[in-house]
């Protein structure tokens, strides 16, 4: 199971890492909206892996057949190697190439906000949650949390559906 998980959620994780570090240079030409479908988009292909690599499970350690339990095992481990990839990536990315990326998220959120027509009060309070964000978000461990957050409820998503197409039980030969 080992070598199963490890090669689908490395390569899994390559693609995750790979669509990131060609996307952000152009996250200004993209803008925040469209870079948001580009990149979960991109989870849902990388993570498709998951369902090859439960089917491979099943197929060759698993003799043919595979519990729900067991495929949502080597899903969720794929998934999180993958993940993984995904956190440590940006962690690379943030720290070292875009240091005024809270700042930039900061603005349109803010313009989005005055362009709903909400109040300055509404907008004052926004400012001052973007402020704290950044701050908050300058914790390299708060910072690989919230990144966490971004790709795991997909890859779980995609987990769940892959064990329930390819789980199934040996059915022992019945006695006539």
């Amino acid at each position: 199971m080992r070598n199963i998980v490890l090669k689908f959620g490395l390569i899994s994780g390559a693609l995750l890492s790979a669509m990131m570090a060609l996307t952000i240079p152009f996250q200004d030409v993209i803008g925040f909206d469209y870079g948001m479908i580009v990149g979960y988009t991109t989870m849902v292909l990388a993570f498709l892996l998951i369902y090859f690599g439960v089917r491979t499970y099943r197929d060759t350690a698993g003799g043919g057949s595979v519990t729900f339990g067991r495929a949502v095992k080597v899903g969720a481990l794929i998934a999180l190697i993958s993940s993984s990839c995904y956190v440590a990536t940006w962690q690379v990315m943030y720290f070292n190439f875009m240091p005024d990326f809270t700042a930039k998220i900061s603005e349109q959120t803010l313009a989005k906000a005055r362009a709903a027509g909400e109040n300055e009060a509404a907008i004052s309070r926004k400012r001052k949650e973007m402020e704290e964000f950044a701050v908050m978000y300058q914790n390299p461990a708060i910072n690989a949390a919230i990144t966490f957050l971004e790709p795991l409820p997909v890859a779980l998503i995609i987990t769940l559906v892959s064990a329930g197409l390819l789980s199934r039980r040996t059915i022992p030969p019945r006695d006539t």
